[in-house]
């Protein structure tokens, strides 16, 4: 008799157990088996990780190539969760085999050897199957017309490994229960009341500690000129910003108006082809509907100046797209109200944009793209799907909460903002139009944009050493199994993978490849891929408390219509323009619980799911998580020296995927 020893490691989580009858066989290359073997010979404690135990063979099966569980109910279905197994052989060698699974009902799950390939070495029978039978569970759905596509079901209806987990879903109604829990509190003590004052404010801010955090300096500086302007290159929506040469016809600033703003020495048209003017145009929100009659939305345009003091202020503001007489262009000099509730309207129209254009589509909606096309189209042995598969962790299942209870006809959203579920689509069918692939290749958009050189642009210095980073690891991985360039192309998996994501995840966008020809594209957009996931999504997320904690800095809906001439308003106007209290406490819980990280969560370079298998891969993570702790040194570094530090692109504080 020849003895396998083998090692079944499940999941951490209370619910890892089951009281079904889980069953494994043990295969070899040429199909031989061992004799199914009972798992599970007693009810699984909840803290137990491992279960070990021999099969006996008469004859010696050699390397196990598949290992094949079974799940068997009884009276009650139990869903059981398989991590890891380990087969040690009777000639002392040992096969790895990752799975990462839930056996759900009275199902088989083949497990295939760890080690990585590409379709084009390995059975293509077998990996049709696989993928045939994803391809029926994991479906595309149009979400609306112009949108990227969703996946299809309801969430209890998907497969079990993209929904939360107990820990994450926990964690997610405990945030957003205590969201709810203030929000009662605060109305038994005024809940419909208007705020007669900006320092008001400060009293929904008691059940929250704010202490040692950003948000102190923003109560402290909101008003001020550089506070408005920082935050267009470090604030939550640091994309907006572009440098200008040319004014647009349609915003018609003369040197006149700005004289007094310009500090050099030259006229307006000097400073413009210096490269110290720049603009954010918020033309996307052009004839988007507002949600009623009581709240209103505008697009307006800010030009923006590079002073000597190497800080980006505002110098002219015009609330709509249209110039002329009932659409003054607001200035520094103008009034104290005039130009402070100018400003409030960008930073109003900015978050709006930011959470709908910036946030959710760029970075939730397109993970999610690249997830769904990732299940359909690639074995679970394919090296891209071990390496993307970190970075898509519980995107679906955030992205079908935040449909039910931020964007829907009655969700968040709606609620605390001017826009409603037709301005939503809209929104995002214009934010469609300016999304390109190249667009999202962080070097290629900074670029784009002519803000390669202007100084304390820190979401830039610090993504790209984060661009770079992944650049490096990916191109490191891609080495390991694609060989040349012509291996890239043979690969029909990675192929329909990124036809999938352009014929049908962005509805047959032109402007998304369709095939990869060369190492070099497969390492360009597999970076895409998790930069996206990762880095930019955690720039755009976890600064919302620190920037929209203080309603008067980015007020998330306006009551009042924005002035149509200069000299009519007053602090009192000004107040009835800003969110009442009802709606200030929901925006201040909500953008809380958004900005939380779990207890438990997985920061970009923590793979504790060890997919790969093979050494040369594990070295390559090895020296991927030391590059990024170099990079989280420099930016700790550089941020002991800042007044206003800059930490949402630090390694330690990105997550791996989309996950809140």
């Amino acid at each position: 008799m020849s003895t396998y020893k083998v090692i079944v490691s499940t999941g951490r989580q209370m619910v890892a157990e089951t009281v079904n009858s889980i069953y494994l066989t043990l295969m070899n290359s040429k199909n031989q088996t061992s004799k199914k073997t009972l798992v599970n010979k007693s009810f699984f404690s909840p803290f137990e990780t491992e279960i070990s135990f021999d099969i006996q063979v008469k004859k010696d099966l050699g390397n196990i190539v598949q290992v094949k569980l079974e799940k068997q109910k009884h009276l009650i279905n139990s869903p059981w969760f398989c991590k890891h197994i380990t087969v040690q052989t009777p000639s002392g060698d040992c096969c790895e085999f990752p799975c990462y699974r839930w056996l759900v009902d009275e199902n088989e799950v083949m497990i295939r050897e760890g080690t990585a390939r590409l379709p084009q070495d390995d059975t293509k029978k077998q990996r049709k199957i696989e993928l045939e039978s994803r391809q029926k569970i994991v479906r595309w759905k149009e979400c609306s017309l112009g949108f990227p596509m969703r996946i299809d079901g309801k969430m209890n209806e998907l497969p079990k490994e993209v929904q939360f987990d107990i820990e994450k879903e926990s964690a997610f109604k405990r945030n957003f229960g205590k969201v709810i829990e203030d929000l009662v509190l605060d109305k038994i003590d005024g809940f419909f009341e208007s705020w007669k004052d900006i320092g008001d404010y400060k009293k929904i801010l008691e059940h929250y500690n704010i202490k040692n955090t950003l948000l102190v300096n923003v109560i402290q500086d909101w008003n001020k000129d550089y506070m408005f302007g920082y935050q267009f290159l470090n604030g939550c929506n640091p994309v907006m910003i572009r440098k200008c040469t040319k004014l647009p016809d349609k915003f018609p600033v003369t040197h006149e108006m700005v004289e007094g703003c310009l500090k050099r020495g030259l006229t307006l048209q000097e400073e413009l082809q210096a490269g110290n003017i720049y603009i954010a145009d918020y033309e996307i929100l052009k004839g988007v509907p507002a949600s009623s009659s009581q709240r209103y939305l505008t697009a307006p345009i800010c030009l923006l100046y590079k002073n000597n003091l190497n800080q980006i202020v505002p110098i002219a503001i015009q609330l709509s797209q249209t110039p002329g007489q009932i659409s003054p262009i607001f200035l520094p000099s103008d009034n104290e109200y005039d130009w402070m509730l100018a400003k409030m309207w960008v930073k109003s129209s900015d978050f709006i944009v930011h959470q709908l254009v910036t946030h959710l589509l760029k970075t939730h909606l397109l993970a999610e793209v690249f997830e769904i096309a990732m299940y359909r189209q690639l074995s679970a042995v394919h090296p891209v799907y071990k390496l993307l598969i970190p970075h898509v962790r519980f995107t679906i299942a955030i992205n079908a909460e935040a449909r039910e209870k931020l964007i829907s006809e009655d969700g968040v959203f709606s609620k605390i903002s001017s826009i409603c579920v037709d301005g939503m689509e809209k929104l995002i069918q214009n934010g469609m139009k300016t999304l390109t692939y190249k667009s999202l290749c962080f070097p290629e958009d900074i670029k784009a944009r002519g803000m390669e050189d202007v100084p304390n642009y820190y979401y830039r210095d610090d993504g790209m050493r984060i661009w770079e980073e992944i650049n490096c690891f990916v191109s490191a991985v891609v080495k390991i199994y694609y060989v040349s360039d012509k291996t890239v192309q043979q690969d029909v998996e990675i192929q329909e993978f990124v036809k999938d994501v352009a014929c049908f995840g962005m509805n047959n966008s032109d402007s998304f490849p369709k095939s990869l020809e060369s190492r070099e594209q497969l390492v360009e957009y597999l970076t895409v891929v998790i930069f996206t996931a990762s880095a930019q999504h955690a720039a755009v997320n976890f600064g919302q408390f620190d920037w929209y904690g203080w309603i008067p800095n980015s007020p998330s809906t306006m009551r009042k219509p924005p002035p149509q001439k200069k000299g009519q308003v007053d602090m009192k106007y000004i107040m009835d323009s800003l969110p009442d209290r009802g709606c200030s406490s929901e925006v201040l819980g909500t953008v809380w619980a958004l900005s939380q990280t779990q207890e438990n969560e997985l920061f970009l370079g923590m793979y504790p799911e060890m997919y790969f298998t093979e050494q040369p891969v594990k070295e390559a993570i090895n020296t991927f998580s030391k590059k990024l702790d170099e990079v989280t040194n420099i930016i700790k570094s550089r941020n002991e020296e800042l007044t206003l530090s800059y930490f949402y692109l630090s390694p330690d504080k990105i997550p791996n995927s989309v996950a809140i």
